[in-house]
């Protein structure tokens, strides 16, 4: 499977709306903080892709708007975390969408311009995209850092730079029996 045709770039790409219209939403009330009105309506949205199966989740707010969209943003999030597709290493170069999160100091084809960091909607499909080669390379840092090339300590940084995919890199790296990553 090559990337372009990885389902959950397919899935991380589409806008929200088509994005939300694969999902079964779910509404209900939580209890807690907020006062009266959060206890009388059906804020919190929990969203579950049916073709993946991935779950996104949010109450924190008072607003089934906000709370949807904090979901959707979850949701993304947990697909570009959870689903890996299988990387080919030969010639490998890394996808544009790769590029786009990698710090300013690796030189690629991309403009500073046109980089990303965690808070932007895109930075999951990028981030997807280096947990998968991480996960080819076998969770060696150092063979993923020579592939997208930087360094070993610019892609732990740039690992570290959102606590979920640091997390979820230190968890390929136990599944492929290695100790987790240090900052």
């Amino acid at each position: 499977m090559s990337d372009s045709s990885r389902a959950s770039d397919d899935w991380l790409n589409l806008s929200d709306h088509d994005l939300l219209a694969q999902c079964r939403v779910e509404h209900f009330r939580v209890s807690g903080p907020g006062g009266q009105h959060r206890n009388k309506t059906d804020s919190a949205v929990r969203l579950t892709h049916q073709p993946s199966g991935v779950v996104g989740y949010a109450a924190e707010r008072r607003s089934q708007h906000q709370n949807r969209l904090i979901a959707l943003q979850r949701l993304r999030r947990s697909m570009a975390l959870e689903q890996r597709a299988p990387v080919s290493l030969d010639a490998y170069h890394p996808p544009t969408a790769l590029q786009r999160i990698l710090p300013r100091s690796i030189r690629t084809d991309i403009s500073a311009r046109q980089r990303i960091g965690p808070r932007h909607r895109d930075f999951w499909n990028g981030a997807a995209l280096l947990l998968d080669l991480f996960d080819a390379s076998n969770a060696s840092s150092a063979d993923t850092a020579a592939r997208i090339g930087c360094s070993g300590n610019q892609l732990v940084k740039l690992l570290a730079s959102e606590s979920h995919l640091w997390a979820a890199a230190n968890q390929i790296r136990e599944r492929h029996g290695l100790s987790p990553l240090r900052q």
